[in-house]
Order: C-alpha cells, then structure tokens, then sequence
C-alpha cells in the first residue's frame, strides 16, 4: 500500500472538507451532466442543464427530436454529437427501465462493459456516471487526478487503467471515498493545482509535493 495515496486524501479532506459531489437533482441528470461536460467546463454544462427547465428526464430525451436536443444543450459544446450521445446512454438506461435499483443489482463489471459499448460513453464518462449516478465503487480517473500524479509525483504509467487501479488498490473499495477523493483532486486542481501558473505556495499538498513549479 501506498501511503502517499491516503495522506493526500486526508490532506485535501481537511483543507476542502465535504464537497457534496455530484451536483444534481437526481441519478439520470447525473448521467447527463457526465456527457454533457465532455470537453468544455462545468459552468456551459450547468447552463445547458438549466435549459431543460423542468423537462430532464430519460422520457423527454428520448421523445425531443435530435434538433431539439441540440438548441438545449447548444451550451456545452459539440451539441450535435453529444445530442446523439444522450439518446444513447437513454436507451441503454432504457433497458433497465429507467430504474437505479435495477441497475445496482447488475455486476460493476457488466455495467461498466455496458456503457463503454454506448456510443460516445469512454471510460471517464462510464466511471463517472457509475460512481456518482448509481454508487459503485470505482475511481475516476480525469485530466485533473493525471495532473496530480505527475506533479506530486507519483510514479506510475500515466494512462487510465494504470491510475485508476492504482488508486483502487491503495484505498478502500468504497464508493463514497472515491466519490470524495475525486471531487477534492478535482477542486484542488481548479484552486490551486492549475494547469498553469499553479499555486503551489498556497496549496494544501504544497510541503508534501516535489513539483513546486509556481516558485520557479
């Protein structure tokens, strides 16, 4: 076991606290906002959201013409593929009737194979709507936990696979520590950890961290 893994954990829990993480009013704009936040910033995604006024649901996705979709979550970038992205994550949610209990009842490991197989669903989007949407156990891995793992460092191949099992096997298999560790790497990065001109003197894991690069 890497204890490095639990003291940045500990670390960043005790400078940001609990950060009630995913923001969302329920499981499936979970899923939505997870594809939605492909390849722009959270706040488009907010808005994008808010577009759908009270009309978020598997149902109205599925219903809306593909035109439709796109005028709504025109916001978040790329709306005419990530439109057809939610109709295909809906139709695979369809499966399961729309239900979180059934699909908790299914393997992680099925579940996972699942999503990956939905158009536009890459292994990102699939941890995190498993994760935050339905409570299963595993890490997600994003450009910001990759951030951390060079500039902390930890030595370890960067890719995907490599992360995630890494954090998994030096932590807890619990869904609720991963949920939180992710979002305190995430908002440690937007805070401090930034991709540039990083704050390095201010941030909670400066004295722990060897990549002081905001002093240089």
């Amino acid at each position: 076991m890497d204890s490095n893994i639990l003291a940045i954990y500990n670390t960043l829990l005790a400078h940001h606290g609990d950060l009630k993480w995913w923001p969302a009013k329920s499981p499936y704009e979970v899923i939505v906002g997870a594809v939605l936040t492909q390849n722009t910033a959270w706040g488009n995604v907010e808005k994008a959201i808010s577009n759908f006024a009270d009309n978020l649901s598997p149902n109205f996705v599925l219903d809306a013409s593909t035109e439709e979709l796109e005028i709504i979550i025109r916001p978040a970038g790329f709306y005419k593929q990530k439109a057809l992205y939610l109709k295909a994550v809906t139709m695979w949610y369809a499966r399961y009737n729309f239900d979180v209990q059934t699909v908790q009842e299914k393997p992680l490991d099925k579940i996972r194979r699942e999503l990956l197989a939905v158009k536009g669903i890459g292994k990102e989007t699939a941890d995190s709507i498993l994760l935050y949407a339905f409570g299963y156990a595993t890490f997600v891995v994003d450009a910001y936990t990759m951030r951390l793992c060079e500039r902390f460092p930890i030595d370890i191949e960067k890719k995907y696979d490599v992360v995630k099992a890494y954090f998994e096997s030096n932590l807890e298999r619990d869904a609720e520590i991963y949920n939180h560790y992710h979002a305190l790497i995430v908002i440690n990065g937007k805070e401090y950890c930034r991709k540039t001109k990083p704050l390095c003197d201010k941030c909670p894991l400066g004295e722990k961290c060897a990549k002081d690069i905001s002093l240089k």
